[in-house]
């Protein structure tokens, strides 16, 4: 499957063959780490790596992955560069794109990365934004795939803030793919109407499904329960408001105990705010996968980097 060139901003843009194929290169990419192997397919490739958020994960992914590929990863921080300050991101766009073969973006607006993929003539890829989290989504349906051996047909509960990056890219895979895909949520942070009934038409070709509920005991029959921070950068000064919204929905062990299943896994984007949406138990128990899908952002992140950017071997 040919996606050179292409940029990576939300699942939205991929089918679900697509996405079956950077799932599959990331399987392959990381089987051939473990074995000691490294490639050349980033030999010559020079990464800018944009951060106006910090991070862990995003960004030693994308500098682990650009290194053993043979590509060079240049990072630059809000203080680096002048997007969006002093320079206008269209030109910003417009220079990086004549100096790298590939940018990564990781930051609030997400308009701000669709403008650097429409000037930048390179692959564009979001490591981040206020609506989406792409590469998230592929790290933790490696993780699922690993634990279950199918994406298809999957019970995932998302337990939270379900109108965050990482529901709304959740639903859209997860409609993508074919899960059994649930919010969880109170009202007031429910996803917008938009883009769930642009998910269930995914889900009705699929052949998955997408439901949002206030119900704590819809977690009934969950293969996966997934939560994130109740907080997310750059909204602090709602902490407390979140945390008396939110207190009723932390995942703790009496939650995973109402699955009715023993199989049930935990999951988390990280980082986790312990004793917020998930006890210290649940992170720390043998049902935990966080740090399984934290490794595979390292080997999904790597796939969509070959894919769109890539020598062949």
């Amino acid at each position: 499957m040919n996606l050179k060139g292409r940029n990576f901003l939300t699942l939205k843009d991929f089918s679900p063959e697509e996405i079956a194929y950077l799932l599959d290169l990331a399987a392959a990419l990381k089987a051939e780490k473990k074995q000691g192997k490294t490639g050349n397919r980033l030999r010559g490739k020079n990464i800018a790596l944009i951060f106006e958020k910090t991070s862990t994960r995003t960004r030693c992914a994308f500098t682990v992955g650009c290194v053993d590929e043979g590509g060079h990863p240049e990072y630059l921080g809000s203080n680096d560069i002048q997007l969006g300050a002093k320079e206008t991101i269209e030109d910003t766009a417009r220079v990086l794109g004549r100096m790298f073969d590939g940018i990564e973006f990781r930051g609030f607006e997400h308009s701000k990365v669709e403008k650097l993929a429409q000037y930048a003539g390179v692959p564009v890829w979001n490591g981040l934004t206020d609506d989406y989290h792409p590469t998230q989504i592929l790290a933790d349906f490696l993780t699922i795939r690993e634990v279950f051996g199918t994406l298809k047909g999957i019970h995932l509960v998302f337990i939270g803030d379900g109108r965050n990056n990482m529901a709304n890219s959740l639903m859209i895979g997860s409609g993508k793919m074919g899960l059994h895909f649930t919010i969880i949520a109170p009202k007031a942070l429910w996803p917008g109407q938009e883009l769930v009934d642009l998910c269930r038409g995914y889900a009705a070709e699929s052949g998955g499904s997408i439901s949002i509920t206030e119900d704590r005991d819809a977690v009934a029959g969950a293969d996966a329960i997934y939560t994130d921070v109740w907080c997310s950068m750059g909204e602090e000064s709602k902490a407390a408001e979140r945390v008396a919204l939110l207190s009723p929905y932390q995942v703790n062990e009496a939650l995973m105990k109402k699955t009715g299943k023993e199989s049930t896994i935990f999951m988390h984007c990280l980082p986790a705010v312990r004793g917020n949406e998930v006890t210290h138990e649940v992170l720390e128990s043998p049902q935990s996968v966080v740090f399984d899908e934290a490794e595979n952002r390292m080997h999904t992140i790597k796939a969509v980097m070959v894919a769109t950017l890539g020598n062949e071997e």
